[in-house]
């Protein structure tokens, strides 16, 4: 079957263009842990320094970072994340539980989150109104954007 050149209205691929590329996840989990200086990022994620740079501007245009500068001479600035980015958080707690379960053992993982209430925080989608765990058993999808249907585009 052929790609077709208008494909389904998505915001996750939306969402994909601005966060998707490869070390924007990254740039923002660094940022989260307090991490925004441009030396710590380009070590803690091992990303080549001209890509990290490209990475951040194009966070920051996307209003999911801000920069501010730290260091006059030689000017330096560091980069935080904004609420458009604190809200990109647990995106980055659902992948690392995944990740935690489907690729890491028990005694292999690299980082445990503490909550407030001092326990790990297992990353879980819960609903907004009921406050049930969400599963896929559970949803039913209502597309929205006019000649979409679930199974594709509607016939012309």
């Amino acid at each position: 079957m052929a790609a077709t050149k208008d494909p389904r209205p998505c915001s996750i691929a939306d969402a994909l263009v601005l966060v998707g590329e490869k070390y924007s996840l990254l740039v923002l989990r660094e940022v989260c842990l307090g991490n925004g200086r441009f030396d710590q990022l380009v070590r803690n994620i091992g990303a080549p320094r001209d890509i990290l740079a490209t990475r951040l501007r194009r966070l920051v245009d996307a209003g999911i970072l801000t920069k501010r500068p730290y260091s006059e001479r030689p000017q330096r600035f560091e980069y935080r994340p904004t609420p458009a980015g604190l809200e990109l958080e647990p995106v980055l707690m659902t992948l690392m539980a995944w990740g935690d379960r489907h690729l890491r053992t028990a005694d292999d993982r690299p980082m445990v989150i503490e909550h407030t209430c001092g326990n790990e925080l297992v990353a879980v989608v819960t609903c907004r109104a009921c406050g049930g765990a969400v599963h896929h058993e559970d949803l039913t999808a209502h597309p929205q954007a006019p000649g979409w249907t679930v199974t594709g585009p509607t016939a012309s």
